[in-house]
């Protein structure tokens, strides 16, 4: 004799948001007004940021360049929103300093480029844009050309070689003697955020986390039914619906009390026509960033199933998560401005694995890009150091994606299990702090039995 046993939970079926919570979209914007905040913010960076970075960097003049559809990432921060971040033709932006130290920023195009780059080209005048940029180069005399150019990021590594061998050509000879790498300054703009970037950051990682809440939640999954490939696709159409962007295709994953192992590598590339339905007992786990504002996030999180009956996770997977918690704490604690990523990597290894912990850190910066330029701290195949960005060392009002794991023993399920977090947070004179504070408890879904006739 057996029972057929139905699993119901909640009623809202997969790609329909949910309407019974509150909306996260609250503090998202229309897309107008967004266009004119993230013009704003690209101002504010220009007039906080970059005065001082080219004091430290010893670069006096900083040239971008690029053809339409094949930008320079970096150029790409500084375009206007209805730009769509594409340049038209050939694109010159010019950061130039003054003999007195003043910055000036301007476009050799016959128009304004957004509200910081004035126009600096009388194409009528002078037909010739080189020459244009010439005229530019003369008037300000720099003692060093930065160009972007790295071997380290590719973010700051846009200049193409079509555009580099023609500024060359068409340099006077004793400024092609002045042209440097732009890498530290590029990077510096990069990764720097104003007080402005971080107001904003702690709202979009809110965001982040409500969808993540719904996501795992009873109105989005269906206990027996509901897949892993539905849950991704239901977040990518709640980012959608909120007219909000991904950065990368998220994944969903579970860790269960079965005989399959788990690789924790291969959630970055689960197979979609092999998805796991979510069952009572499993632990699930999401990888997730959203666009806004031409910055993004990245956060991981669990969630636990509620087996029918039970009211909380089980004392072991919650154990878990603190341990977990233990090295973001142990991790993080590290941190100072002037030590290096690898520093610290090897600093916070070492320490957690004297607390009996079993750590993989793989911790990234986290801004206008979503593996973004600075120090990186840290990938889960390079535990004993990452060389180049590894290198550079660590600098204040910087933001980060802390991401690790942590690997236990479960007796109960015979297996080891990864608990993978990843919280955005803030480098300054404090230390590190979450933008929206971070996974300290599972998220518990209910799953509830109904019992109905016997056979």
């Amino acid at each position: 004799m057996r029972f057929l046993i139905i699993l119901i939970s909640g009623f809202l079926a997969i790609g329909s948001p949910a309407t019974t919570q509150a909306e996260p979209a609250e503090s998202i914007l229309p897309l107008r007004d967004r266009a004119a905040l993230k013009d704003s913010l690209i101002e504010q960076r220009v007039q906080q940021v970059l005065p001082g970075l080219m004091n430290q960097t010893g670069i006096d003049m900083w040239l971008m360049i690029s053809r339409e559809y094949n930008e320079d990432p970096v150029l790409r921060t500084f375009l206007p929103a209805t730009w769509l971040e594409t340049a038209r033709r050939t694109t010159m932006l010019v950061v130039a300093k003054d003999k007195q130290g003043k910055v000036h920023t301007l476009a050799v195009a016959p128009y304004n480029v957004g509200s910081m780059f004035e126009r600096a080209w009388d194409k009528q005048q002078q037909p010739d844009q080189w020459q244009a940029l010439n005229a530019i180069i003369d008037r300000f005399d720099p003692k060093t050309i930065g160009i972007n150019q790295s071997t380290i990021w590719a973010h700051a590594d846009g200049i193409t070689t079509t555009d580099h061998d023609r500024l060359l050509s068409e340099l006077k000879p004793k400024y092609k003697q002045r042209v440097v790498s732009a890498e530290p300054l590029a990077v510096g703009w990069l990764e720097t955020r104003t007080p402005q970037d971080v107001a904003q950051l702690k709202k979009m990682v809110a965001v982040a986390h409500q969808i993540i809440a719904e996501g795992f939640s009873a109105d989005t999954i269906t206990v027996g039914e509901t897949t892993t490939e539905d849950l991704v696709w239901w977040f990518r159409e709640r980012v959608a619906a909120l007219k909000l962007d991904t950065w990368f295709h998220p994944s969903v994953s579970i860790q269960r009390s079965d005989d399959a192992g788990f690789d924790h590598e291969s959630t970055f590339d689960a197979d979609p026509d092999a998805p796991l339905v979510v069952m009572p007992g499993d632990l699930l786990h999401v990888d997730f960033g959203i666009t806004y504002l031409g910055m993004n996030t990245d956060t991981q999180q669990h969630a636990y199933i509620l087996r029918p009956g039970e009211n909380k996770a089980p004392q072991f997977l919650r154990d878990a998560l603190a341990k977990a918690n233990q090295l973001q704490d142990i991790f993080t604690a590290e941190f100072a401005a002037g030590r290096t990523g690898n520093e610290v990597l090897a600093s916070s290894l070492k320490r957690a694995k004297e607390a009996g912990l079993k750590p993989t850190i793989y911790t990234h910066p986290l801004g206008l890009h979503g593996h973004a330029a600075g120090t990186t701290l840290g990938m889960w195949d390079k535990q004993g150091g990452v060389p180049g960005d590894g290198d550079y060392p660590l600098h204040l009002n910087t933001a980060y994606s802390i991401e690790l794991n942590n690997a236990v023993m479960i007796d109960e399920w015979n297996k080891e299990i990864r608990i993978m977090l990843e919280e955005d947070a803030f480098f300054d004179a404090s230390g590190v702090w979450y933008f929206n504070g971070r996974q300290t408890q599972l998220i518990e879904v209910p799953s509830h039995a109904v019992f109905s006739h016997q056979f």
